[in-house]
Order: structure tokens, then C-alpha cells, then sequence
């Protein structure tokens, strides 16, 4: 895969583990979408799917909180509610801190073109 790409799409994925294993594609998206398919079931039944070296999907509890509205002052409250997360392992964290970042590469370039300071 292009490490220069800032979003990969499902349908890059498949053509990169197709072309890598040598499963035709369509193989290749079933199996894409079932592990998809039963991560998010899991979380959704409250489990928490963890994949050595890679990280873990749970769901995490937000407490009921009280806040105010910007436009009329007004206090508010917000209900509790879960929210589902994912957690770097550790071996991930660490390949990613040795991945050499370049400050040139990552500069925003606007669409005409042209640089601004």
C-alpha cells in the first residue's frame, strides 16, 4: 500500500491482500467484509475483539454530563451514552513512533497550487 495516501478505501484493501495472498477478489471482499461484519457484532454485544499487535475494539461508557449551550447560555444535559473505540496496541504504537515523519511531505498545499506562508 502507498504510504502516501492519507485514506485507504475498502476496495484498496481487498486489491492489496488479493494481489498479496493470490485470492481472487471477490474471496478476498467476503472475507474483508465478514471480519467487519463481526467486529462491529461483537462491540455491538458488548464484547471487546482485541488482535494481538494490532489493538482492540471495545465499547467505553460516557457519564451523563451537564453543558452549556454556546448560542443561549442555557444549561443542558446530555445523556450517558456508549461510544465504540479502538486501542492501539502497543506494537503498534511503537512502529508507528519509528516511522520517520517529514514535515515537507505533510504541508498542505491548496488546490490552485500555490504555496501561502
Amino acid at each position: 500500500m502507498k504510504a502516501t495516501q492519507s485514506n485507504i478505501t475498502k476496495k484498496e484493501l481487498v486489491d492489496e491482500i488479493a494481489s498479496q495472498t493470490g485470492f481472487t477478489q471477490v474471496k478476498t471482499k467476503v472475507i474483508v467484509e465478514e471480519l467487519i461484519n463481526a467486529i462491529s457484532n461483537s462491540v455491538i454485544e458488548g464484547s471487546n475483539i482485541e488482535l494481538r499487535g494490532f489493538g482492540r475494539f471495545k465499547n467505553k461508557q460516557r457519564k451523563e454530563r451537564r453543558t452549556r449551550n454556546p448560542k443561549t447560555g442555557e444549561l443542558v444535559n446530555i445523556p450517558a451514552k456508549t461510544r465504540p473505540v479502538f486501542e492501539p496496541s502497543k506494537d503498534l504504537i511503537e512502529k508507528i513512533n519509528k516511522l520517520p515523519f517529514d514535515l515537507e511531505e505533510e504541508a498542505f498545499v491548496p488546490k490552485d497550487g500555490k504555496e501561502r506562508i
